[in-house]
């Protein structure tokens, strides 16, 4: 019969310990970065669903021709700074530029572009 406190194949009580502690001691990665669809879900849609503040709505091709235009690096970097109305990153610094690129890519693809979500 096993003791109450012990894991079948381990040692006893102390060995589960051990076990718990080597686990601690592995790194915990950083989170994902979010999708732009997570992105834009989360943050974008406030201005770009109505078109707040001169923004362009998602999926109106007309608006998105000329930025998409620009470039899929242009764009993304003027989305990071901020631009008129448009506060930096969306008004949430704690976006990386990561999740404010794939959420610029994200809208600029319902608009007609073909620009792969980045990746790094």
């Amino acid at each position: 019969m096993t003791h109450p406190r012990s894991v079948p194949g381990l040692a006893g009580p102390s060995a589960v310990l051990m076990a718990v502690l080597s686990l601690a001691a592995v790194p915990v990665s950083a989170a994902e970065p979010r999708s732009g669809a997570e992105v834009y879900e989360l943050v974008c849609t406030t201005c770009h669903e109505t078109g707040d503040k001169g923004s362009p709505k998602r999926g109106d091709v007309k608006a998105w021709k000329p930025l998409i235009a620009e470039g899929q690096g242009s764009l993304s970097r003027t989305a990071i700074k901020g631009i008129r109305g448009m506060p930096a990153k969306g008004g949430r610094p704690d976006l990386t530029d990561l999740e404010v690129r794939r959420a610029v890519a994200y809208m600029a693809n319902a608009a007609g572009a073909k620009w792969a979500e980045p990746k790094k």
